[in-house]
């Protein structure tokens, strides 16, 4: 997707949303050089703390993760995540977006994007990332939805958000 967003000059940058220790991001941005595409920035949106607790305006379908926040091998610090672009030596033209999607998403919501990836595994992070950055997904761009065919409650995230919008090109695995 990389390759084909810089060959056919489809304008904007790239985020993942939901990075985890960002290893999807890396990959981005060593294509990027790779093509010699130094003009775009690789966005990496994570709360780099793991998930948020479960709050009283949880949606219904996010019932069953409830308990991700506990899990602490979810959470990869920000001074990590960065160590390892360093460590590849591909820190440059990299963005973090360190904090919880709520908190951070409207921020992100006027950018044009060649290339989005989502992986936020719940309904309410999906759907949040798809309001915000999909309004800004270029002509000839990619959306990558990672939880898509695994997690029913991100698929039924990417499905409402298709449905209401009016989106009807196909999904591909």
């Amino acid at each position: 997707c990389v390759e084909s967003v810089v060959r056919d000059d489809v304008e904007g940058d790239l985020i993942e949303a939901g990075a985890w220790r960002g290893g999807a991001s890396i990959l981005m941005r060593a294509t990027l050089d790779s093509l010699g595409a130094d003009d775009r920035t690789v966005w990496v949106a994570d709360s780099f703390q793991g998930f948020p607790e479960p709050s009283s305006e949880g949606v219904p379908e996010d019932r069953k993760l409830d308990d991700l926040y506990r899990v602490d091998f979810l959470a990869a610090p920000l001074e990590q995540v960065e160590e390892s672009f360093v460590r590849f030596g591909l820190e440059h033209g990299v963005r973090f977006v360190p904090g919880f999607f709520e908190e951070t998403m409207s921020e992100l919501a006027a950018r044009r994007w060649s290339l989005v990836r989502i992986d936020a595994d719940t309904y309410k992070s999906t759907r949040l990332t798809l309001e915000a950055l999909y309004p800004g997904l270029q002509r000839g761009g990619y959306l990558i939805v990672d939880d898509y065919p695994y997690v029913e409650a991100c698929q039924r995230a990417v499905d409402d958000f298709r449905r209401e919008h009016g989106i009807t090109e196909p999904i591909e695995q």
